[in-house]
């Protein structure tokens, strides 16, 4: 009897495992993949915040919670990240190559962008004839009076824990560089200790990004409806600023779906659409957080995990690419300067226009990874031109839908940067192009 007992008792066991088993391959099977939950998290949020706008504060948090999570992880993720990949970059010799590349690209990305933007802005003239009966006050947006020196002297932290603190990311990247080049210049027992260590430290961040990571869809929700209940004048604003939104839009679609599919194409041998599924949640996030910055974490562990670079090379360009390679908002500083001249009925010259497409581009390499840095870095260009600041209060009221859009470039192109870099240092990618077979 009880021999039959032990029985029917492995056997209830042994069902209760394969139970088990069939319910997780199952649900495995049945799974959103990341980018859907978002979608399906970005859908709800802008209907929960377009029926119940007074009571969004009820779902807020959850968006609060979830940027302030991402912020929490930014710091450790770039020191870490920049230390463990400059310091595994092995000589200077490396490292100067890596800077070099990194650099031109960015730097011919952002003149790209930013002349596109010139282009149509000049090709559809939104503030020409303009009638806006309407400007918002620009009292509270912190107006910057920064000059190239200025932003090229504060690069240098005067204390690292607080610029750690304040997430100041050109100051921690510039100290996690000078941090890791010299990990190499000291004894082979002390080298090999500090490189495992930041290798552990790099690896239990993007742990820990991955958690967090999973609340994406939850914590984008939040964030959605409190932008979208924001909006209440919405359609006279479209109606009002519409040509201008166009001119925005269209040079921003033209950067993100032709320069830079082609420059992945025929630059890096790598497939635009397959890099673009890879880079699908990161992409929904920039687009529903609008900071880069914030993004990061995501764009990290796409470009590694999906598109297949290396550690060495995303941990090096990406947190860089977030501060400093800004081609959206590059872009959109050139058309809305070039928009408010227009609509002030101020002609600018070719010389002016040129010392535009310049200052713009030092203003995006100085503007901050967080939501509305690019109409704060506005101000710089319209000082060097002489436009008049009051002219932000006709294009505020529109720039935080303008500021997703814009900041989905930014981390588009900084991905793209990384591939391309990555088959430059002769990398083997999981999205390069298949080539074709010769006939024979």
């Amino acid at each position: 009897m009880i021999f039959f007992i032990k029985i029917e008792k492995k056997f209830a066991i042994q069902l209760i495992k394969e139970y088990i088993m069939n319910a997780n391959v199952t649900k495995k099977k049945f799974r959103l993949p990341l980018w859907a939950q978002i979608l399906i998290g970005l859908i709800l949020g802008t209907l929960y915040g377009t029926i119940f706008k007074d009571k969004v504060q009820y779902v807020s948090w959850l968006g609060d919670m979830f940027m302030r999570a991402l912020k929490m992880i930014i710091a450790p993720l770039i020191l870490t990240s920049i230390i463990t990949g400059v310091a595994g970059l092995g000589d200077s010799q490396n490292l100067g190559r890596l800077t070099l590349k990194t650099f031109t690209y960015y730097i011919l990305s952002s003149l790209v962008a930013i002349l596109t933007g010139l282009f149509f802005v000049n090709l559809i003239k939104p503030g020409v004839g303009a009638e806006l009966g309407f400007t918002e006050s620009v009292d509270n947006l912190p107006i910057t009076k920064q000059s190239f020196t200025d932003i090229i002297v504060q690069i240098v932290p005067d204390n690292i824990f607080r610029a750690v603190a304040e997430n100041n990311m050109l100051q921690v990247i510039f100290f996690a560089i000078l941090f890791g080049f010299f990990i190499t210049q000291i004894k082979q027992e002390h080298k090999e200790f500090l490189i495992k260590f930041f290798s552990a430290a790099f690896e239990a961040v993007m742990k820990l990004t991955q958690f967090i990571i999973r609340f994406a869809p939850i914590g984008i929700f939040g964030l959605v409806a409190v932008v979208v209940s924001k909006q209440s004048d919405l359609g006279k604003l479209i109606t009002g600023l519409g040509l201008y939104m166009l001119t925005v839009l269209a040079a921003l679609l033209f950067h993100a779906l032709i320069s830079i599919p082609l420059a992945l194409r025929f630059i890096g041998g790598v497939n635009p659409l397959d890099h673009a599924k890879a880079m699908s949640d990161a992409l929904l996030t920039a687009f529903s957080t609008a900071s880069s910055g914030a993004t990061l974490p995501l764009t990290m562990d796409r470009v590694i995990n999906k598109s297949g670079v290396s550690e060495k090379i995303a941990s090096f360009t990406l947190p860089l690419g977030a501060t400093v390679n800004m081609d959206g908002t590059a872009l959109y500083e050139m058309v809305a300067a070039m928009f408010i001249a227009q609509v002030y009925g101020i002609h600018l010259t070719f010389t002016q226009q040129f010392i535009a497409v310049f200052t713009a581009l030092l203003a995006s390499i100085g503007a901050a990874a967080i939501p509305m840095a690019g109409l704060i870095m506005i101000t710089i260009v319209l000082s060097v031109l002489g436009l008049p600041l009051e002219g932000i209060g006709l294009i505020i009221a529109v720039d935080r839908i303008l500021d997703m859009l814009r900041t989905t470039v930014n981390v588009w192109s900084d991905s793209t940067a990384a591939v391309i870099i990555a088959r430059s240092e002769g990398e083997k990618l999981k999205v390069e192009a298949k080539k074709r077979k010769s006939r024979g």
